[in-house]
């Protein structure tokens, strides 16, 4: 008789204890490395690869709890021990590819597509993983365990996730964020859902370093993405990625980084698929930073031979990646060698102007976004990414949620941009011949472009 797929936390080091799911353990009582969550795939090779991709297509945004969802579609991969009841799910996963051609045309591209992570419930890739671990302790809950807070640091999209799944669920959240260094759109999220917001005068590393002490007190559950739960959620953006391409494989995905925990999560998807036989050959794997925000792109330079040298976080639009001492160094550096992984950095700059770029082929990007793009057009520059290569970039959070950083670039405001493609309101007479010769010249702009 099969026996039924099973998942539990493992150290990332090798360490040989099994770990249950549920619990307040995030760092290997032995050594104190990180964790990942392992899956027993001698269970899941009970079904084909062939029978998986038909299951995954079948239940893809239908309407049967929970698994319409992008994520709990790929519940026996993610968290096989979560009873259905237990879910806590707003519908996350099943974001759109976005086929970028006038973009790509204009970078000597044809195969370049986005996925529109930001197309999701918080404005944020952020719920694939949130789902994942808010049921586990709605799960937790009701097996008697006391939870008297699930806390995070962030700064922005991290919390509006937890506060909007712990809403759901009516389960405490706390969230502690920078004072000042986010934008109103992103601390709006969580105190419209009822978190308790406690704001710092401090940068995100001292925020977290707050959270650690704080996730050693009893029934207070720990929601960066230390935890490993989050990144079985987010290493869905993998398999939906090949889902969404007929179960193809991409040859290069750019995704930004800032605390790293995304990059192992792309990676433990792709990987997955590719020890279950759904996939026959792995991605390259770019990691996007920040100039100002930079760890890994440093140690990626020195060959990762000394490990992480942490560093002061400068100021940058892309505040979701200001980051200075990435918990998921070890994870990311892993990924980066398992798939032939590369790591560039992109300046204010670059990034705006990149985004701008995007912007004037039909997106509205996040500036976390535009660091990605930014970078994505130095390895085109360079030649390491080809005019043929299928390429998706990761777009992590919606435009909508940083105006300021958009209300900035076409003002000209933003410190270090010299907003080359800033485009201002003409203010006129309520005059038909100058509105008639300005949707004139609107329209010779446009067929220049």
């Amino acid at each position: 008789m099969a026996r039924p797929p099973r998942a539990w936390l493992r150290c990332i080091e090798g360490c040989s204890d099994e770990l249950p799911l549920e619990g307040f353990v995030y760092r290997c009582p032995r050594c104190d490395g990180l964790l990942e969550v392992a899956h027993d795939l001698e269970a899941l090779r009970i079904r084909s690869a062939a029978a998986w991709m038909k299951l995954f297509d079948d239940r893809y945004k239908r309407t049967t709890w929970p698994y319409g969802s992008g994520v709990w579609g790929k519940k026996e991969w993610v968290a096989p021990g979560i009873e259905d009841d237990n879910v806590v799910s707003i519908d996350e996963g099943g974001t759109n590819l976005f086929w970028a051609e006038r973009y790509g045309r204009e970078l000597g591209l044809s195969d370049l597509w986005i996925k529109m992570c930001g197309n999701s419930h918080s404005g944020s890739f952020k719920d694939l993983g949130m789902t994942v671990l808010v049921s586990v302790v709605n799960q937790m809950i009701k097996r008697g365990t006391e939870v008297r807070a699930v806390v995070c640091a962030s700064t922005g999209d991290t919390s509006a996730s937890l506060a909007a799944y712990c809403a759901v669920a009516g389960i405490p959240a706390v969230v502690l964020l920078p004072r000042g260094k986010i934008s109103t759109s992103q601390l709006v999220q969580p105190l419209a859902n009822g978190a308790q917001v406690l704001a710092l005068d401090t940068d995100f590393d001292g925020c977290m370093a707050i959270v650690q002490q704080l996730s050693k007190e009893p029934g207070v559950y720990l929601a960066n993405s230390m935890n490993p739960l989050r990144l079985e959620g987010q290493k869905t953006i993998s398999v939906e990625i090949v889902q969404q391409d007929d179960w193809q494989t991409p040859d290069w995905v750019i995704i930004p980084g800032g605390n790293l925990g995304n990059v192992s999560a792309l990676g433990a998807g792709f990987l997955m698929m590719e020890r279950l036989g759904l996939i026959q050959k792995r991605p390259r794997i770019a990691v996007a930073q920040a100039a100002a925000a930079n760890p890994l792109y440093l140690s990626y330079q020195r060959g990762f031979a000394d490990g992480l040298r942490a560093v002061q976080a400068g100021t940058t639009q892309a505040s979701a990646i200001q980051i200075g001492n990435p918990v998921s160094y070890p994870r990311a550096v892993r990924t980066l060698r398992e798939f032939d992984g590369v790591v560039e950095q992109a300046t204010e700059g670059e990034m705006a102007e990149a985004a701008a770029r995007a912007d004037l082929a039909g997106m509205f990007t996040d500036p976390h976004t535009g660091v990605a793009l930014a970078v994505l057009e130095k390895l085109v520059a360079r030649g390491e990414i080809k005019p043929d290569d299928r390429v998706i970039v990761i777009s992590t959070a919606s435009g909508l949620k940083f105006p300021e950083f958009k209300i900035g670039y076409h003002e000209g405001t933003l410190p270090d941009v010299a907003s080359r493609l800033a485009n201002r309101p003409i203010e006129l007479a309520a005059d038909f011949a100058q509105v008639r010769d300005a949707v004139f010249e609107a329209g010779e702009l446009s067929a220049a472009r």
